[in-house]
């Protein structure tokens, strides 16, 4: 309302002769906020009201069940069981390969950053396996 005011007292100002507010009910065609009555609204056509068909199927085609394949190695289903709690291990293959710093600092950002409730031993033995397998150095194409 206050901004009504000061907008009307602005209006005055300029010189615009004052024109009261439509409000919702005088708008044409508008039965209630959002629902409007059929037909032409000015120049614009309004759609025919649809109702819901009951018992209609909605399709999408398959989504992926696949998961990216880790490479094998000591700490690989440490990897999955800690990772895929949060993320899929896709997050990993699909990663340039990262310098070895770079998976440390990762990992630590998950767990202070992102709360991932990854236990300290397990925590290096991630890292151990990141750097073992998906740095420049390590990553087999």
């Amino acid at each position: 309302m206050k901004f009504r005011i000061i907008c009307l007292a602005a209006l005055a100002w300029v010189g615009v002769p004052s024109v009261p507010l439509a409000t919702a009910q005088e708008r044409p065609g508008l039965r209630s906020a959002g629902d409007y009555v059929d037909g032409t609204l000015g120049l614009a056509q309004q759609p025919a009201r649809m109702e819901p068909a009951t018992g209609s199927t909605y399709r999408v085609g398959p989504w992926p069940t696949y998961i990216s394949a880790l490479a094998a190695g000591p700490g690989r289903d440490t990897v999955v069981g800690n990772c895929s709690m949060c993320h899929s291990v896709t997050y990993i293959t699909m990663q340039p390969p990262l310098p070895a710093a770079m998976w440390k600092a990762e990992v630590h950002k998950m767990i202070a950053a992102m709360g991932a409730p990854i236990q300290p031993a397990a925590a290096e033995e991630i890292v151990s396996y990141l750097q073992a397998h998906y740095t420049p150095e390590t990553r087999k194409p």
